[in-house]
Order: C-alpha cells, then structure tokens, then sequence
C-alpha cells in the first residue's frame, strides 16, 4: 500500500511546508510512518506511566529508558531503517504492557478504580511493516490539523520535537551514568497532555512547550556533568584539520563513550582516529585528547558527508543522528552503533568495533602527510570562566564592545552562507560565540584576538548551549543585569529537534530579541510566530548587513 506521508520537523522540510512523498532527509513513506507511530507508542506508554507515577509513585525503568530512547529514534536522521523501527513498535506494545500493569498495581494499592485507557488508544502496535505504517495514519499529523486546526496542531509538533531533542541529551547523559528521575517524570507528564483534554488549549500548550524547555536545561546540565565528570572539563586545544598518513577511522555524530571506545580499541594498532561533524570539540576533553592516535578533525557539518565521506580512505562509524543516505562508493565501510540505522548498512552492537577496525586496516588509508593547519576548539563554561576577569575587564575598557552567539545546526538549504557573512562583518571589537555544526560556516576563518582573548570562541556540541548559558548568567551576575540587558546577541540555525528544545529552553529563561533562520520551522503558525514575537521578540533572520546594522544600532 502507498502511505500518505507528512512530515516537517526539520528545517529543510520540502517547499517550507511539508514533506509529502518522501523525506528531504531521504526517508521513505513508511520509515516516515513508523516513526509517527513509534512516537504515538510513546504516548500510550505515558498514559499509564504519568498516572502510576501520580497516583502511588509506581516507576520502572525498563519504561522509563525505552520512551526517550523511542523519541531519539525519531529525531531526524538517526534511523532510517524501516524494519529496526517495527522492531522497537513490537517493543512498545510489552513496554505499555508493563506500564498498564504498573498502573493497575498503583490502582489496587490506593484502592482506586482504573480509568479506561484503553479506549482512548487510538492504534494498535502490532502487525507487519505494512500493517503498521496503515495504523500510523489513525493518528498521523494531517487528522490532527484537520480536526485542530495549523495553531494547536503546531504546538503541539513543537512540544513533540522538543522532548524528541530533549530525549536525545537524556540518551547521551544516561550512557554516562547522569540521570534524574524527575525528568523521566516530566516526559510522561508531557506525553500524556498530548493525549488528555488540554491538548487543544493553546495556554496551556505554551506553558507546557516552556516547562519542556526548563526540563531541557536541567537535561543539558546533567549532560554538562556527565562528559566532564567523565572526561575532564574542556581545554582550549589546537585541532589539526589536515590529515596525516596512516591507516584511520572517522567517527561522526555526538558520543562521546562511543569515541572513547574505539580509542581504546585501536590502540597499538596503527590507525588513527579522525572526528567529523559534532564530534570535533570532542579534541578538548582530556580524558579523550591523550589517545595519541586521536589525529585530527576531518571534513565539516553532516551535510556534505556524502563527498567527505567518498574521499575519506578509510572506515567511518556513525554514533548518533546526522547520517545521509550512503553512496555505494563507500557504503561497505561505514557502520552504525547505537540508535542509528540505514538499511542494508552493518550496525555494530555490543560496543565492539572490531569489524570497523578491520575495515579500516583493509582501506588504503591516507598515502601521506597533508600541510599541517589547525584550529583551536575548547572555549567551554570551565575554560571561559577562568579569565572572567580578563574579559569583563575588556569589556569594562571599552575593548570589548559585544558579544554574538552565531550557532546552531548547520544544513543543506540554500541561505545559510548569510551566518558566515554576519561572522565577516562583525566589528573587530566584537566577540562571536559559536556551538554546534553551525560553526563550520567560519570556523575556519582567521578572526584574530582582543587584547589575547581570541575573537571566536567554540564553545562546543550543540548541547553546550548550556555553557553558553552559564557564560552569559555569570556576565549578567558580573555586571549586575538581565541576560537581556547584556551587550549580548543571539543569531541561530535550526535544522532538527535539538534545535528546538535549546529554543525552548532559552525561551523559559526569557531571552528576547533572538534571530532566527534560515527559515522558520514550517509547524509554527503565523499565529503561534504573532505569540512569540510579542512575548520574546523573536525575528528571522534578514540580510547580515541589515541584521548587524539593527543590532549596533541598539
């Protein structure tokens, strides 16, 4: 059968508006309705897990893990594989099994009478691909805008993407051995909404996308914690970007365990490790840049992978979202782990990467030494904060007149060169932030320094966002103001569902005058845009001469 697809989640969704037949992101019309169902699985879960919890604190979890690992199946690009997401649909069905006998059980303890779920279930989560993906149109995105109009179905896609890239920090911190059980509370609460009475209240919709982004932020700050409890806080550290003869191995994504992991594993082997993509600022932490055969940074953002990749002469090892569809060229030499998939791609399990190591050891590798060229990466909270007073005094003297984030996730629609052009004619008396893929506009552009202090200042994944944040409470607390208050601008790049729940997040601690591009997200409504202009004076992005010209003129 021929499924109806629709799907804007993501930036570069076809013609701004949705995708219809198949994905930008190369996912077909039953990868697309899988996942709609997955995440509806998801739903069903916490409509007995929110009331369990609620009820008599019943948890578990088995129940717990699988709804966030669910939602970061469906982030954009992690798994495209239509038969892995059946399998995880197939899991569902146990998992709200377990959850219904969760609340039952939480019932008889406080001798209460069961409310009647399962006849507000509205699909079921059992059958062939086939069968499955026809249940996905019960309860797809084009009913619910039927039935609820652009507005309320908008928000609540935005408050869906927002857990989706909260669950995927939640992954990377729980792997780690970060995690906080008021968060699990929080996605069965939210998931829940989505399906009770309230879900139509455009209010209470608002309020619950805004708790979504408080809940991230503590999520981001778990994270925080996670990769430098474990690794050590990054350090301002030259990265080479020029590779150097040898046998290697390119890792892309965000996992930092996964990189650790394979560094161990190749040790003594002679190969070297090269990071792509989100996994540069990995060359920061300690615990990961004493591997000497960790060599360098290899290529830019995830969008042009497919020529990085036909080029790199050696394996290459997907850890997270941000996989393209494989050309033949390479595809018996790149691999999955984790939560990621691709059909007919080997996806290597168990946290053992021998067949990515012998791979690499029978790929030519790079025949020789390429000029050596480095950049510098490691501008986290730790590291920025320790010559506070260096900067606040610069800027306190007039040498440092502000300051501009220009981060986010980087894609292939066209209007994205306007963030490298904004980063070119900022005043040389200005400092630029930058975080996430989004940084390989001008990375590698030579921005000088002020008084010592390097004029771009890489502050790491896209989940740094939270030292970002830290940077700026403690400028604020410094001198005595509002973040708003701050010489501070902030100029993003969306692409996926991370994007949006560090939206939400700044938009819980009330950051206003954000700009916004290259386009807006296709699930918010003109209406919705009305709400957030007037309460956060939130803007697209315009001409970067325009834009700077406005924010100087402030």
């Amino acid at each position: 059968m021929e499924n109806q697809m629709f799907c804007y989640q993501c930036e570069q969704t076809a013609a701004g508006t949705g995708c219809t037949k198949i994905g930008i992101c190369g996912k077909d019309a039953t990868t697309s309705a899988l996942q709609d169902l997955l995440v509806y699985a998801t739903k069903a879960i916490s409509m007995y897990a929110d009331r369990a919890r609620k009820l008599a604190g019943a948890k578990d979890e088995t129940v717990d893990n699988f709804v966030t690992d669910a939602l970061f199946v469906t982030v954009t690009n992690v798994n495209f594989d239509a038969k892995a997401i059946a399998q995880c649909i197939s899991q569902a069905e146990q998992v709200r099994q377990k959850a219904k006998s969760l609340y039952d059980s939480a019932c008889r303890q406080k001798g209460a009478k069961p409310e009647d779920i399962e006849s507000k279930i509205e699909a079921k989560f059992a059958g062939t691909v086939n069968e499955l993906a026809a249940e996905a149109a019960k309860i797809g995105i084009l009913k619910r805008k039927t039935k609820l109009g652009n507005d309320v179905t908008g928000l609540q896609e935005l408050l869906t993407y927002g857990l989706k890239g909260t669950a995927a920090y939640v992954h990377h911190a729980k792997i780690l051995g970060q995690k906080d059980d008021d968060v699990y509370a929080f996605f069965h609460e939210a998931l829940n909404f989505l399906t009770g009475p309230d879900n139509a209240n455009v209010d209470k919709l608002i309020a619950m996308n805004l708790k979504c982004g408080e809940v991230n932020l503590k999520v981001m700050g778990l994270l925080d914690a996670a990769n430098t409890g474990k690794y050590g806080h990054p350090e301002p550290t030259k990265v080479r970007i020029t590779p150097v003869k040898g046998k290697c191995i390119l890792v892309s994504g965000h996992d930092l365990k996964d990189l650790e992991t394979l560094l161990k594993q190749t040790e003594g082997k002679g190969i070297n490790v090269y990071t792509h993509g989100e996994m540069l600022p990995c060359h920061a932490y300690p615990g990961l840049k004493k591997y000497k055969h960790l060599a360098g940074n290899y290529g830019g953002a995830w969008q042009d992978q497919c020529k990085e990749f036909d080029a790199f002469p050696g394996a290459i090892l997907m850890t997270t979202n941000c996989i393209q569809r494989p050309r033949e060229s390479y595809k018996a030499r790149i691999f999955t782990t984790g939560l990621v998939g691709w059909p007919g791609v080997t996806h290597v399990g168990n946290e053992d990467f021998t067949p990515v190591i012998k791979a690499a050891l029978a790929a030519r590798g790079f025949e020789k030494d390429d000029e050596a060229k480095y950049i510098t990466v490691g501008f986290g909270h730790n590291a920025v904060m320790s010559v506070a007073g260096t900067v606040i005094d610069a800027v306190k003297a007039g040498k440092i007149k502000r300051f501009f984030l220009i981060g986010g996730c980087d894609g292939a629609k066209p209007g994205r060169n306007y963030y490298t052009r904004l980063a070119e004619l900022i005043p040389q008396d200005c400092v630029i932030l930058t975080l996430a893929c989004g940084k390989y506009r001008f990375n590698k552009l030579n921005f000088g320094d002020i008084g010592g202090i390097p004029r771009l200042l890489d502050i790491g994944q896209c989940n740094d966002a939270y030292s970002a944040i830290q940077i700026a409470v403690a400028l604020a607390g410094a001198f005595n103001c509002g973040v708003n208050d701050l010489p501070l601008s902030i100029v993003l790049s969306w692409y996926e569902q991370k994007a949006v729940c560090i939206l939400l997040t700044l938009l819980h601690l009330g950051i206003k005058n954000m700009r916004i591009g290259p386009s807006l997200p296709a699930f918010v409504s003109p209406a919705v845009l009305k709400v957030l202009v007037d309460k956060f004076n939130i803007m697209p992005i315009d001409t970067p001469e325009k834009d700077l010209k406005a924010i100087l003129a402030a």
